[in-house]
């Protein structure tokens, strides 16, 4: 988080000199007479016309021109996020320095895709379990698709039955990541195949590698039932999103069909679990026996488990005694454990490391609500600033900080106000609770950290979208390569090590069904919701912009894989071994490589 900040200014700073003498200034006079000169240039075209170049064709441009391109081409405009990344790539750094713009990037997008996992995980995700426990949803339709709540490594919260998939809150917090960039995305034309690319991408490497993987770790047989209801389900949504590429638009009855398709599943889930659980009744039989716990070492756990644990009897203090004001605010905003610290290997460490500045600002923005615990997580004086720190964080990140930084009848800013009022509500609230018990209204903060993180998601999410995006004009890659590798790589690195890690400790079949179930939520709402909030009274269309070859390429795979597991799970009696495994492998790594040489134009059509 801290590096961002850092880099802006440094980006800032190094315009603000280019602006006087790196000859790559569009004020520069040399520049100007030589545009004025070439007649029959790119540049003159966009002056002359006003049409739009394609923004990857800056290449072809000479060295000392590119800045200009980037800076006058209405296709290299970047609408949204904090930084200018083309300019920057361009136009702060020279040509002989562009390899390091690559590599911070490269690195800026690295850290990204953790501050979008962190936010997710331990901010997002424990806010929506607080609403679901507060609005009585049972966990069938609570918890997330498959899983626990969110993985091993997430909420360690047991659900009745392993296939059992979740639909609504808690799969939306696992989706978060995959949604938020989709929605990102397709707000531009010339991003909407990042999203297309990313869904498809995501949707086959989860069905192929991550199931593979649970089936070469732990051979099982799978849950019939959910299985095939998934896979049906996803293939249809698959089939929607075929039919929306090949017109080149998403309607709005489409983008509706698509949320209500997803409304159906969910009521598919509810009322076959209710059937399920019903015929169970009616028909004991000899109980199965008891699965075990899954072991709840999550990254940072539950403190208050360390007092009885193999540690806890050295720091369990021999007196009571109360924490002022001060101590409680400080170890509320500290993201370090150090008892986890002392016995954890270098690579956990260094990973700490670099969560620790997202761990604090998020601390310091994000209220957490947990009921299970006797307090529900009641900090009072770090509640109280929240009243401040969240709110400003809401009208800071909502479009860019367009909103925040507009001037009252152009006097006042917003965010002044914004802090003033916040000020005011967190002074009554400290003066009317106390630091032991939370007040009634404690559940309330649960909804403004479900806002606050949703809102960070959403702005690294920007800045994902913005980068990959980058990367390509750079590199002369579409849009879809870049969503079906890295960015579905990226929103899909979590969920692979949490399935992969519930398989190895006995739990595969709930893997396996997080592998068909959570994917159905990304693909519905993630198209279904990312087109309709494009859409104006004026406009009800989402245009598409086909990207050629590929896109048949990968959605013709991604269909091909489904078709492949639904004929061959029921014939080999929904038994899965090492065979299975091997082949959704190779099977992904033969989609990758004819992915790659039709980007590249090794293989093509005649007419392309």
């Amino acid at each position: 988080m801290w590096t961002f900040w850092v880099f802006g200014v440094a980006c800032m700073a190094a315009e603000g000199a280019s602006a006087v003498g790196y000859p790559n200034s569009s004020e520069d006079p040399k520049i100007s007479s030589s545009l004025h000169l070439d007649t029959s240039g790119q540049l003159n075209r966009i002056l002359s016309s006003g049409r739009a170049v394609d923004c990857r064709e800056v290449g072809k441009e000479n060295i000392s021109r590119r800045c200009f391109f980037i800076r006058n081409n209405p296709d290299c405009q970047m609408d949204g996020g904090f930084l200018n990344y083309l300019n920057g790539a361009f136009c702060v750094f020279p040509a002989a320095l562009q390899p390091l713009a690559v590599t911070l990037y490269a690195l800026w997008l690295v850290y990204l895709f953790l501050i979008l996992g962190v936010t997710a995980e331990k901010f997002f995700c424990p806010n929506l379990s607080a609403i679901s426990t507060k609005l009585k949803l049972a966990h069938n339709v609570a918890v997330s698709f498959g899983e626990f709540v969110l993985g091993p490594q997430r909420h360690q919260r047991r659900v009745e039955y392993p296939f059992l998939h979740g639909v609504t809150f808690l799969a939306f917090g696992n989706g978060a990541p995959d949604v938020f960039s989709a929605v990102v995305a397709f707000s531009d034309p010339r991003t909407a195949g990042l999203a297309v690319g990313a869904l498809f991408g995501a949707g086959i490497f989860v069905t192929t590698v991550v199931a593979g993987g649970i089936a070469l770790v732990k051979p099982f047989t799978a849950a019939s039932r959910p299985f095939l209801r998934d896979a049906i389900f996803y293939m249809v949504a698959v089939f929607l999103t075929f039919v929306a590429l090949y017109f080149e638009e998403v309607s709005l009855a489409e983008a509706l069909s698509y949320l209500c398709l997803y409304i159906f599943y969910v009521l598919t889930v509810v009322v076959s679990t209710w059937l399920h659980k019903r015929q169970r009744r009616e028909r004991p039989g000899p109980s199965s026996p008891a699965e075990p716990e899954l072991p709840t070492d999550s990254e940072d756990g539950d403190t208050s488990s360390a007092n009885g644990g193999e540690y806890g009897e050295e720091y369990r203090p021999l007196l009571p005694s109360e924490e002022s004001t001060l101590q409680i605010l400080t170890h509320s905003l500290n993201p370090l454990d150090y008892r986890k610290w002392r016995r954890k290997p270098c690579y956990w460490r260094l990973l700490k490391i670099c969560k620790l500045p997202v761990e604090f600002v998020l601390l310091l923005t994000v209220p957490i609500v947990d009921p299970d615990r006797e307090d529900q997580n009641w900090r009072r004086p770090l509640n109280c600033l929240h009243l401040i720190t969240g709110p400003l964080v809401c009208i800071l990140t909502l479009k860019s900080g367009t909103y925040g930084f507009h001037k009252i009848h152009g006097v006042f800013p917003v965010w002044g106000l914004v802090v003033l009022l916040g000020a005011a509500l967190a002074v009554v609230v400290f003066c009317t609770t106390r630091n032991e018990e939370p007040p009634r209204y404690h559940w309330l903060f649960a909804f403004l950290g479900f806002l606050v993180s949703a809102l960070w998601i959403n702005a690294a999410a920007t800045e994902v979208v913005n980068v990959l995006r980058t990367l390509g004009v750079i590199f002369r890659l579409s849009n879809t390569v870049l969503g079906l590798t890295l960015l579905a790589w990226g929103n899909s690195i979590g969920d692979t090590f949490s399935d992969l890690t519930m398989a190895r400790q006995g739990y595969p079949r709930m893997a396996f069904s997080a592998c068909f179930g959570g994917i159905i939520f990304n693909m519905l709402v993630g198209v279904g919701l990312g087109c309709l909030l494009q859409m104006t009274s004026s406009k009800l269309v989402v245009r598409l912009e086909s990207e050629g070859l590929l896109v048949w390429i990968l959605a013709g795979a991604l269909g091909l894989s489904l078709i492949f597991s639904f004929l061959s799970v029921p014939a080999q009696c929904f038994h899965l071994g090492h065979g299975y495994g091997c082949c959704l492998i190779v099977y992904y790594l033969v989609f990758l490589t004819v992915a790659l040489l039709t980007e590249f134009r090794v293989i093509r059509l005649a007419s392309v």
